[in-house]
C-alpha cells in the first residue's frame, strides 16, 4: 500500500520546493489574521464560547490540509455550518452533557464524510444544485444578521431560546434598553472594516476593528458601562475532549449530522473546484471528502466544532500566493501560537464588536451577482432559489430548507424530462438521387420517419404515447429511428411496442434504425426483434446517415413492391 497516496501532505513534504516556502508563509500569515476574528465570531453563531472557534481553526485546518485534495482550501468553522450546529444543538442547551453531544455531532459529521470518501461517492454532491446553495446561503446570511441584532445593540434577552425572527421582535420590543456604548462599539467596528476595505482590500479590517475595540474597552473601562466582553480564553493548546457515544445521542443527532456533512462537502468541493480552475489543479472530490472527514473526526477529540471549507479564507490563500497545502498547516500553527501567547488580551473583545464582524459576514454571504444571475436566467432555478431562501428564513428547522430545495429541483427536473422528443420527417429524393429528409406530418407520405431523441423513461412515457399516436398515419412504412437515445426503460419500450403492434396489424411495415447494442438487447428480451423481423432492424453505424440511408432504401423498395402488387390486382379485377 502506498501511504503517500492516502496522506497527500507526505508527498508534498517529500517533493517540497523550498522556493514555495516564502509564498506559503506570507499567505498563511494573511489568512491567520482573518481567521482569528472569523473563527471566534463563527463560534458565537454556533452558540458556544469563541475559544472553540479558535480550537477548530487550529485542528481542522491542519488535518484537512494534510489529507484533502486542494492546495488552497482553508478548512475550519464557516457561517452556514455553524448556523446548522446551533439549530441542531438547541435541544441540548443547558444540559449537563452539552459539550459531549456537541463533539459527538462533530464526530458523526466526520464519520459520514470519511465513509462517503472511502466509498468514492464524490459525485453525489452534484445532486445539490447551485440554486439551492445560493438560496440557502442567502437565507443563512439573513438569519445570522437577525440573530446578532441583540448583541450589536447590547440588549439582553431573557425569554429563553428565540428564533432569529423572534430575536428581532424582542429587540424592538426592548428598544428602550439599548446599551449605546455597546452599540457604538459595534458600529465603530463595522465602520473600521468598511473604511479599511475601501483604502486597501488587503488590509485585515476585521482584525484591526476588533483590536481597536479591545483598546477602547481597556482604556475607557467600558465594562463598567455594561459592555459585555468575551471573557477568559484558556491560554493553552486545544484540550482533549470525548464525544458522548450513546445510542440515544447518536439517534438525536444523526439527521443533523447527515445534513451538515452534505452541506459541508458541497461547500468544500465547490470552493476547491472554483480555485482549482484558476490554479489548473485537478481536484479529486473523493480525496476532499476524506480530508474533510478526517478533519472533523480528529477535531471531535480536540474540542472542535464541525467545519468545512471557507470561501473567504481559501480565496485569501490563493490571492496571496499560497502554493501548496503547507499553507493550511502554517495557518493552524500561527493561530496556536497566538492562542498560547496572546490569549489574555482576547478576554477584552466586546461581544458587540464580534457582532459587527458577523453582520458584515452575513451581508457578504448574500451573493448579489449569483442571485441576479439565477433569478434572471432560468425560471426553474429562480423558483428553487426563492423556495430555499424563504424556507431557510421562516422554517423552524434549517434542514427543511435543503430538503425543500432539493425536492423542488427534482420535481422541476422530472417535469421537464417528462417531455419526449418525437420528430416526424418525410424522405424525398434529392437531385443527386440521395434521400433528403424534410419536416412533415407524415399523413400523405408513403414512408414516415419517426425520430426518437433524448431520454425515454417512465416519466416521459405518457407524452411519448401521445406523440406516437398523433404521428400515426396512412403511410405504408414507419421508420422508427433512435437518435442519441442514451437511456430507455421498459415502460417507454412498451409504448413503442404498442405502436408497432398497431402498424403490423394493419399490414404496414415497421423498420427500426439507429439501434445500439444496448437497445437491441432490450428489444430482444421483449421479443420485439422477432415480432418486427431481424431484417427490419438496422444497427447504429459509425458513418453519419449510413444507417438511415440503408433503412430508407429498404423502405422504398417495400413501397415499390406494394404499389406494383396493388396495381397488378387492379388490372386483374378490371
Amino acid at each position: 500500500m502506498n501511504i503517500v497516496k492516502f496522506i497527500p501532505i507526505l508527498d508534498t513534504l517529500i517533493n517540497y520546493d523550498k522556493r514555495n516556502l516564502r509564498f506559503d508563509l506570507i499567505a498563511a500569515l494573511t489568512v491567520a489574521v482573518v481567521a482569528l476574528p472569523q473563527t471566534m465570531a463563527y463560534a458565537i453563531i454556533a452558540g458556544v464560547h469563541p475559544a472553540y472557534g479558535l480550537y477548530s481553526g487550529i485542528v481542522l485546518t491542519i488535518i484537512a490540509s494534510s489529507f484533502g485534495s486542494s492546495n488552497q482550501l482553508a478548512t475550519g468553522p464557516t457561517n452556514a455550518i455553524c448556523l446548522l450546529i446551533a439549530s441542531y444543538m438547541i435541544p441540548f442547551v443547558g444540559g449537563e452533557n452539552f459539550f459531549g453531544n456537541l463533539f459527538l455531532l462533530t464526530f458523526l459529521v466526520g464519520a459520514i464524510q470519511l465513509t462517503m470518501g472511502v466509498l468514492r461517492l464524490g459525485s453525489l454532491v452534484n445532486y445539490v444544485s447551485h440554486a439551492v446553495i445560493v438560496g440557502f446561503t442567502a437565507g443563512a446570511g439573513i438569519i445570522i444578521a437577525m440573530g446578532q441584532l441583540n448583541n450589536l445593540m447590547g440588549i439582553t434577552l431573557t425569554s429563553g431560546h428565540l428564533s432569529s425572527i423572534g430575536k428581532v421582535i424582542a429587540c424592538f420590543q426592548s428598544i428602550d434598553k439599548i446599551n449605546y456604548h455597546a452599540f457604538g462599539i459595534g458600529v465603530f467596528t463595522i465602520a473600521v472594516i468598511i473604511v479599511l476595505k475601501r483604502i486597501n482590500k488587503n488590509l485585515p479590517g476585521a482584525l484591526l476593528g476588533v483590536i481597536f475595540s479591545v483598546l477602547l474597552v481597556m482604556i475607557l473601562e467600558l465594562e463598567k458601562y455594561g459592555v459585555k466582553v468575551v471573557g477568559q480564553i484558556p491560554q493553552a493548546i486545544p484540550p482533549l475532549s470525548m464525544p458522548n457515544f450513546t445510542l440515544s445521542a447518536i439517534a438525536d443527532l444523526g439527521t443533523g449530522a447527515v445534513v451538515i456533512a452534505i452541506i459541508g462537502l458541497v461547500e468544500a468541493v465547490s470552493i476547491s473546484k472554483a480555485i482549482g480552475s484558476k490554479t489548473h489543479q485537478k481536484i479529486d472530490p473523493n480525496q476532499e471528502f476524506i480530508g474533510q472527514g478526517m478533519a472533523n473526526l480528529g477535531g471531535s477529540f480536540f474540542s472542535s466544532i464541525a467545519g468545512s471549507g471557507s470561501f473567504t479564507r481559501s480565496a485569501i490563500t490563493y490571492q496571496n500566493g499560497g502554493k501548496t497545502r503547507v499553507t493550511g498547516v502554517l495557518v493552524g500553527l500561527i493561530i496556536l501560537i497566538v492562542l498560547v501567547f496572546f490569549a489574555p488580551f482576547a478576554r477584552y473583545i466586546p461581544n458587540a464588536s464580534l457582532a459587527g464582524v458577523i453582520m458584515l459576514v452575513a451581508y457578504s454571504m448574500i451573493d448579489k451577482k449569483a442571485l441576479a444571475k439565477v433569478l434572471t436566467t432560468n425560471r426553474n432555478d429562480a423558483a428553487v432559489l426563492l423556495v430555499t431562501m424563504l424556507t431557510t428564513v421562516f422554517a423552524p428547522h434549517l434542514e427543511q430548507a435543503i430538503y425543500a430545495g432539493v425536492a423542488i429541483s427534482l420535481l422541476l427536473y422530472l417535469k421537464d424530462s417528462g417531455v419526449a422528443t418525437v420528430r416526424t420527417l418525410e424522405p424525398v429524393r434529392g437531385n443527386n438521387g440521395q434521400f433528403v429528409e424534410q419536416i412533415g406530418n407524415g399523413q400523405d407520405a408513403f414512408i414516415s420517419i419517426l425520430q426518437l431523441e433524448g431520454t425515454l423513461y417512465f416519466g416521459s412515457a405518457a407524452d411519448l404515447d401521445k406523440k406516437l399516436s398523433d404521428a400515426y398515419s396512412n403511410s405504408k412504412v414507419f421508420l422508427i429511428r433512435f437518435k442519441s437515445v442514451l437511456i430507455i426503460d421498459i415502460t417507454a419500450l412498451e409504448v413503442i411496442e404498442g405502436f408497432i403492434n398497431r402498424a403490423l396489424e394493419e399490414e404496414k411495415r415497421v423498420i427500426l434504425a439507429g439501434v445500439t447494442p444496448k437497445i437491441l438487447r432490450m428489444l430482444d428480451k421483449m421479443h420485439i426483434v422477432n415480432h418486427v423481423g431481424k431484417e427490419n432492424i438496422f444497427m447504429e453505424d459509425d458513418e453519419v446517415f449510413a444507417t438511415s440511408g440503408k433503412a430508407l432504401d429498404e423502405a422504398s423498395s417495400f413501397v415499390r413492391n406494394v404499389s406494383y402488387k396493388t396495381e397488378k390486382r387492379s388490372v386483374q379485377a378490371y
